[in-house]
């Protein structure tokens, strides 16, 4: 017989023939690179082994022809399969091609836009941002707490980009391509998730106001002249958000959607304040003296300019800050011009630019005394064409010593006791007059909390060494404020001269929503049980928006959006006895 190569298998079965059948001949057959061969040798070779051998040469042929024939079947399948995928493909293909509706499966930041039509899919995805963005966010830290949603920092969704992505899925590729996406899609399902887009410089603006109000907050250096002294106080160290790291919270705040609103706890580290800047006060409060005067051609009015100087050298004044104390006074040089505003009559002031009013309980004695003496320090001002206005600076601080007394003051939700309480409203006053007058405002914080002498977003708060009231005189001539507290009746007067174009102005405070107050019961054994008194009144929070128009001759020339403030509730209180 002809030699025959076989595999590693053929060779295995031959030896377990061999072995089975107790073939002595072994000795005769060689293997060698996988033919079986029969050794040069004169013995006779062992005939049973010749039979196993054919007999394996002879399956391995016959598997050789049945692997081959199996071969043809399996390629005869697959191409069966592509054909019928291939006709399967091409005909979902058509099926979806004047689909103009979007795939089963796909979502946008979880809402279902399957089988509508992108007009249908932007007024879904609009009305369901909307409701979004307009949920609450409270901001809390200790006993501080302040709401915000979306819309304050300018935040949106690009509607009509999300919307061309979501309806292109399955449309985009290829007729496979689009397919398997569509199939994709019809089983696992697909959501595009958003990119929140937000004024960046909106939320500055909410971080700064928190900052601003945070209870224990770092407390800057400043400054107040008071009886020709210039008093400095000293920053304190407080804490201060973390701003970037609260910015990043209230984002993903915004962008969570939830059934009631977020409470997220505002991130604080502890700040030292920054040193005090001798050389800087002493540029800010150095005044030339200059003498009044006015012009005819055309009309102009000059106030004087008194001079102010230190009354000590800087060497000495940088020795007393050397020194830890809680306040430094530096007494101050003054020199009076040769002319005064008053030496040139009353032709300086002529014309009332603007006057606002509010009302206060007079029988309250030590709120009285702190709005007068407020109203007092303001009265007289004198303010040239450009020149800013500074209420801490102006007023300077309140302290026991500068007269003021204990009031009710807001505080963590409450109505409390607390110094120089109540003038806030000579803040506020001033502040309407300014808009009254069509003077620009650079500075302005509102309450946390409603005030009652005023309308939401007409008010103006203040806090020494950290919130201030400021506005420039953007007139063309100089302006006089006049302040004046009594009989229940805060008023404040703006008088200069009217220029060639007077505008009528006109405020509108909108409230855009309520945020409904609590009620609190507190256990007071000193009541009969059962018993109940109402220790403080609720009153709603809310959210506004506030504009101011200059009207001519009737007619309205422009409409500027002066602020968005929000206002938490009051919460009622109420003692019962136990």
């Amino acid at each position: 017989m002809a030699k025959k190569e076989i595999n590693n298998k053929n060779t295995e079965e031959i030896v377990k023939i061999e072995e089975k059948e107790e073939v002595k001949q072994t000795k005769n057959v060689e293997i060698k690179n996988g033919i079986i061969a029969q050794k040069e040798t004169p013995e006779t070779p062992n005939e049973e082994f010749k039979v196993a051998k054919e007999k394996v040469y002879n399956n391995y042929e016959a598997n050789l022809e049945n692997k081959s024939k199996k071969g043809i079947i399996a390629f005869i399948i697959i191409a069966i399969l592509i054909l019928i995928l291939a006709l399967f493909s091409t005909v979902f293909a058509l099926a979806n091609l004047n689909n103009v509706r979007i795939i089963d499966g796909v979502t946008v930041k979880g809402i279902s836009l399957t089988g509508l039509t992108k007009e249908e899919a932007k007024a879904k995805l609009t009305e369901e941002f909307t409701k979004q963005l307009k949920s609450n966010v409270n901001l809390t830290y200790k006993e501080f707490s302040s709401l915000i949603n979306g819309e304050q920092i300018g935040a949106s969704y690009d509607v009509d980009a999300l919307v061309e992505e979501a309806h292109s899925i399955g449309r985009s590729g290829n007729i496979l391509e689009n397919n398997y996406a569509i199939l994709q899609c019809m089983l696992e399902g697909k959501n595009i998730e958003p990119q929140l887009n937000y004024d960046n410089k909106l939320l500055e603006n909410v971080v700064d106001d928190v900052n601003a109000k945070l209870p224990g907050g770092v407390t800057t250096y400043a400054y107040y002249i008071e009886d020709g002294n210039l008093i400095i106080t000293p920053g304190k160290e407080g804490v201060v958000s973390q701003e970037e790291r609260l910015k990043e919270l209230i984002i993903t705040s915004i962008k969570t959607e939830t059934e009631e609103d977020n409470e997220l706890e505002i991130p604080v580290e502890i700040k030292q304040p920054d040193p005090i800047d001798i050389e800087k006060i002493h540029s800010e409060v150095y005044v030339e003296p200059k003498d009044a005067y006015f012009t005819t051609e055309p009309f102009t009015i000059y106030p004087h300019v008194e001079g102010v100087d230190f009354g000590v050298t800087m060497e000495e004044a940088k020795n007393m800050l050397s020194q830890s104390a809680e306040t430094y006074t530096i007494p101050l040089k003054y020199t009076t011009p040769n002319v005064t505003t008053n030496q040139i009559g009353t032709e300086a002031f002529p014309d009332l630019l603007s006057s606002f009013s509010t009302k206060y309980d007079a029988s309250n004695k030590n709120r009285s005394i702190n709005l007068e003496l407020a109203a007092g320090k303001i009265n007289g001002t004198v303010l040239m064409p450009g020149e800013e206005f500074s209420f801490n600076k102006v007023v300077g601080e309140r302290t026991i010593e500068a007269g003021y007394k204990e009031a009710h003051i807001y505080s963590g939700g409450k109505v409390v006791d607390g110094l120089a309480g109540g003038i806030c409203q000579i803040s506020s006053t001033l502040y309407d007059a300014v808009l009254y007058a069509n003077l620009d405002v650079t500075s302005r914080k509102n309450h946390q909390l409603p005030a009652g002498y005023i309308k939401n977003g007409l008010d103006a708060t203040v806090v020494y060494g950290s919130i201030d009231f400021k506005f420039v005189n953007s007139r063309k001539y100089p302006i006089k404020i006049v302040a004046e507290v009594k009989n229940g009746v805060a008023k404040i007067d703006i008088y200069g001269v009217k220029e060639e174009v007077e505008y009528e102005v006109r405020l509108e405070p909108v409230v855009l929503s309520y945020t409904p107050y609590k009620t609190q019961y507190i256990t007071d054994t000193s009541l009969p049980a059962g018993k109940q008194v109402v220790q403080q009144k609720g009153t709603n929070g809310c959210k506004t928006v506030t504009y101011k128009y200059l009207l001519l001759n009737g007619n309205i020339i422009s409409k500027t959006e002066l602020s968005r403030d929000t206002y938490n509730p009051i919460n009622k209180i109420v003692r019962v006895g136990k």
